[in-house]
């Protein structure tokens, strides 16, 4: 069992190594040589190295060297230590990159630009999301402002990235910004891709003798809300209960650990849910220790 989450592991770190070395890719060769706005960190790096002269891989550094510390109290150090490896490697890809000769200068049609640029990207932030990991930048900020507000983590996503490609508007013409809506869409639909059900809900059905276990850790460390039901097991006859609980997409591979860890043996289905309304969703959560005061 040990040497099998060892492997795990190993896989999921080479797939966030791999996602951060196709992302660089995507802004060096595509993004930044056509001056095509772009969100999150890196986008505050184009807007400092237009404005300054500093390089934009110093920047995104910087940017998520503070939100990492800030997520750190704010967060917890679970997510931090997801998010660790991407805010050290992907600077490092960005620097080593802009030294390969040539690769500047690919292409100078911004419609290619705008899509090889848009796909890279979304495949690279679909494979680090699908192992539950963070590319930083954008996503920090939205794990952090919805601790603190009732609003989903999407919606900071987009706010942000509005107000980052704003920045780039000042220096960008029409017709930059409008190859920067292309990006943005086919980004968003290769992550749809790339990670399942990317934008939905999920439902989650758990069946398990430690159920009790399950239902508390839920409750505090995945912060989801749980719901018990009587069940009878249809081959030994036993009776128990079943845990089922919604949660969005960018917590299922934190919950599935949890449950494999818990139980190995544990029954899971996983179903997409379009539409979610309740405390957690469209409302602000209440949080579990509250309830118990």
């Amino acid at each position: 069992m040990k040497e099998k989450h060892l492997k795990k592991q190993l896989l999921n770190t080479l797939c966030v190594i791999a996602g951060n070395a196709i992302l660089a890719l995507g802004v060096v060769a595509f993004i930044v040589p056509s001056g095509i706005p772009m969100g999150g960190a890196t986008g505050l790096g184009i807007v400092g190295n237009h404005f300054w002269g500093i390089r934009t891989s110093i920047i995104v550094f910087c940017v998520n060297s503070i939100l990492i510390i800030v997520a750190w109290f704010v967060i917890g150090r679970a997510f931090v230590e997801k998010t660790l490896l991407s805010t050290i490697i992907y600077p490092v890809f960005l620097e080593v990159l802009q030294q390969i000769p040539g690769i500047t200068t690919m292409t100078d049609n911004l419609l290619l630009s705008a899509i090889f640029g848009g796909l890279l990207v979304g495949l690279s932030m679909g494979m680090v999301v699908r192992v539950g990991g963070s590319t930083g930048g954008t996503d920090i900020v939205a794990m952090i402002v919805n601790k603190k507000t009732p609003l989903s983590v999407g919606t900071i996503v987009y706010m942000v990235d509005a107000l980052v490609l704003a920045m780039q508007a000042v220096f960008s013409n029409m017709e930059q910004i409008l190859y920067g809506i292309i990006v943005i869409i086919l980004t968003t639909i290769v992550i749809d891709k790339v990670v399942p059900n990317g934008k939905v809900s999920m439902q989650v059905m758990i069946i398990s003798r430690e159920y009790e276990k399950l239902q508390k850790k839920i409750l505090l460390d995945i912060e989801a809300g749980v719901t018990l039901f009587h069940i009878q097991t249809g081959y030994s006859g036993e009776e128990q209960k079943g845990v089922m609980c919604v949660v969005p997409r960018h917590k299922l591979f934190a919950l599935k650990e949890m449950v494999c860890e818990t139980d190995p043996n544990a029954f899971l289905t996983i179903m997409q849910i379009n539409e979610v309304n309740g405390q957690g969703f469209t409302r602000e959560r209440i949080k579990y220790e509250e309830l118990r005061r």
